[in-house]
């Protein structure tokens, strides 16, 4: 699935692919904001780690993935 995460004065908003479920991603999140300077930690499918601290998130989208056709032709 994909997730985007938006962060304050940051032109760009961070893109990842996460094999996590949406629940685990809002729940993160979640617990992100309610903590004391707390970190938002999500891993992406190759295994890296992203971590943004929670009172920089200005939003966080979660969507599944699309797949891609491939070709010409529409289907």
């Amino acid at each position: 699935m994909e997730v985007k995460i938006g962060v304050q004065f940051a032109t760009r908003e961070l893109v990842l692919e996460s094999a996590q479920t949406p629940e685990q991603v809002a729940k993160a999140f979640a617990d992100a904001l309610k903590a004391d300077l707390g970190v938002l930690s999500l891993e992406d499918d190759k295994g890296r780690r992203i971590l943004v601290p929670a009172d920089k998130l200005a939003y966080i989208e979660i969507a599944e993935g699309e797949s891609r056709r491939v070709g010409f032709g529409s289907l």
